[in-house]
């Protein structure tokens, strides 16, 4: 397999590692050998298809989220050239792990309302209480919220 995804993008190099992800900064998809059953091979897919549509940065958590959207859609694309197929219910769970995190993002640390992020930055603002908060700009870390208070930071 890493051989035909070597002839779709002769520019990205492939390497062996702990984890699934692309780097655009160094042009490289890495890979888990051992996990190269069915769910790897459709991970590595997913990372082909951030390489392919380009991926660089997101700005904002919607950005991030159409990001993994279209890099599942892409996934399919090459698949489809590969005579594989990847499970509709498999894309949903990876897709929902992102909602689920950036649901728990947007509720408001003071009064638990559900808002949206404010511009393209790390912080909240909630249309009910006023609060405003920060989180970490790390999609791999749990959902910690800072609150922003002119007499402290409470972190929740």
């Amino acid at each position: 397999m890493i051989n035909d995804l070597t002839k779709i993008l002769p520019g990205i190099e492939f390497i062996k590692g702990d984890k699934f992800f692309w780097s655009p900064k160094d042009q490289k998809i890495t890979y888990s050998s051992e996990q190269l059953n069915n769910d790897g091979r459709w991970a590595l897919l997913h990372e082909t298809g951030h390489a392919l549509l380009n991926h660089l940065s997101y700005s904002n958590d919607y950005q991030l989220l159409k990001m993994e959207i279209d890099a599942w859609e892409k996934a399919k694309e090459i698949a489809l050239q590969l005579r594989l197929e990847i499970s509709e219910d498999h894309i949903q769970e990876c897709l929902d792990s992102y909602r689920d995190w950036l649901f728990k993002r947007s509720i408001c640390p003071s009064c638990e309302v559900k808002t949206i992020q404010k511009d393209n930055s790390n912080y909240y603002y909630c249309f009910n209480c006023h609060s405003n908060w920060q989180v970490s700009p790390s999609r791999f870390c749990r959902s910690y919220r800072t609150l922003k208070d002119a007499s402290q930071n409470i972190i929740v």
